[in-house]
């Protein structure tokens, strides 16, 4: 031993990238939205509302000046991602990867129908089981799809880089939970995300981070002790 620094290690150091920042992203407003149907991979439009609330979130993600967006190739997705990619110039990458849960029979039913249809079904994945919902997917099943996705943009970005990812609200809660490592049973205590509202991770010294959640605002800083 010579006492000098691994050169290959500090090379690998100084090569990690830091600073990348990932935005998860929930598309606009839907018809089976509002009636609260499960919509999961059947392909529904935005309503006009829907379309207002893409256009003002684009208005406040375009600040961030994101390097690349990704989208689900769902119509409600990728018109939200549109909106997005209008105001940047930034080209949209769809992956059917990031669709919404497939669920079966449950999709296109009410929330009262499925409770009323399949209660000991909707108790079992409310109390964390793993429950394929409907005959679909299991959620660790769609994080096994949706995660590698997220990760393989987002390791495409430059030092300080921004991610956008324009997805449904459970693969988007499901691709957080796998991403901070948390076990599957406790991803529903992440929650929802409301219409065009986004979570932001941050890739910190120990990986990533979750830094907002179903945020309607742009990003703050975090001032203080814990950051």
């Amino acid at each position: 031993m010579n006492g000098k620094p691994d050169g290959g290690a500090a090379a690998g150091r100084t090569e990690r990238k830091r600073g990348r920042r990932i935005v998860l992203w929930r598309h606009g407003q839907t018809s089976w939205n509002l009636e609260r149907r499960f919509q999961g991979t059947t392909d529904i439009e935005l309503t006009e509302t829907g379309v207002a609330q893409a256009r003002r979130a684009a208005r406040l993600l375009a600040a961030l000046q994101p390097d690349a967006v990704v989208a689900s190739d769902l119509k409600r997705a990728a018109a939200t991602a549109a909106e997005l990619a209008a105001l940047t110039g930034v080209d949209v990458s769809y992956d059917a990867a990031l669709r919404e849960t497939y669920a079966g029979v449950w999709q296109g039913l009410t929330h009262d129908e499925i409770v009323a249809r399949h209660g000991e079904q909707y108790a079992a994945w409310k109390r964390g089981e793993p429950v394929r919902r409907g005959g679909g997917e299991l959620e660790t099943e769609v994080a096994d799809r949706a995660a590698p996705v997220v990760l393989h943009h987002a390791d495409k970005l430059p030092d300080d880089g921004t991610l956008v990812v324009v997805s449904h609200g459970g693969t988007i809660r499901t691709t957080i939970g796998r991403l901070l490592g948390m076990e599957a049973h406790h991803w529903e205590s992440l929650g929802g995300l409301s219409n065009c509202c986004w979570s932001v991770l941050g890739e910190g010294a120990r990986g990533w981070r979750l830094l907002e959640h179903n945020a309607g605002t742009l990003p703050e800083p975090v001032l203080g002790d814990d950051t």
